[in-house]
């Protein structure tokens, strides 16, 4: 069986980039942070720009960034990157990447920019289920004991965790299966991810053995453990 990257170019990928950060403290939005010298998007296209299966990258931008992205981000636009608008929601945002791929992405692969340590490997598993016809989701299994906590934080019960995966991105889909799963969505419901999205359209769906490291930088001790985990991987 042939490798993706041995395969034609056929893969778009959806960079979501249009959240405000708020949990990651005062400054400029999150995402254009740096993280040991690197802002933070930087760091969560480059594994998908240099991927040679990837046709296409569509990054969606806050609506003020996108005339005027930064410096850095301006110099990487051409044919293989565009910047698209991105809503108020995660959904309108995927919506609006997807309507910017070119034809030629068959397979639509999306991203958190808030994940700016995903591994080639998983990028590759990610691809070779999606390209099967599978929703295919990078996760790992939780290894802590999980509690069922009601509104006044008294625990009401240890849930189960042998069958517990937490969701990461990349998460991978047939075009045309994300396509129909996002028109059956909505205009009011907020999935937090594209697998939520797939679930409710009936989408066969996967999960992709991910590392650790591919964490989410949300907070401010999210980024003190990325600087680290960055100087550690340079």
């Amino acid at each position: 069986m042939s490798s993706p990257a041995a395969s034609r170019p056929d893969i778009g990928v959806v960079i979501v980039a249009a959240g405000a950060g708020v949990r990651a403290g005062p400054g400029e939005p999150k995402q254009f942070r740096p993280i040991h010298g690197v802002p933070m998007l930087l760091r969560a296209l480059r594994p998908f720009t240099s991927h040679p299966a990837v046709a296409h990258v569509v990054v969606a931008l806050p609506v003020g960034h996108v005339q005027q992205p930064p410096d850095w981000l301006a110099k990487l636009g051409g044919e293989r990157l565009g910047l698209v608008p991105g809503g108020e929601t995660r959904a309108q945002s995927v919506r609006a990447g997807l309507r910017a791929l070119s034809a030629d992405a068959t397979v639509v692969l999306v991203h958190d920019a808030a994940r700016p340590f995903v591994s080639r490997e998983t990028i590759d598993g990610v691809i070779a289920r999606a390209r099967g016809g599978v929703g295919a989701v990078a996760a790992v299994p939780v290894s802590d004991t999980v509690k069922e906590v009601a509104e006044n934080r008294q625990i009401v019960r240890t849930v189960p965790r042998e069958r517990l995966w937490r969701t990461h991105t990349p998460q991978g889909f047939p075009r045309a299966m994300l396509e129909r799963a996002y028109a059956q969505l909505g205009g009011n419901e907020a999935p937090t991810d594209d697998a939520e999205v797939c679930e409710r359209a009936g989408v066969p769906l996967e999960v992709v053995p991910d590392t650790p490291q591919n964490f989410k930088v949300t907070t401010a001790d999210d980024f003190r453990i990325a600087e680290a985990l960055a100087r550690e991987l340079r």
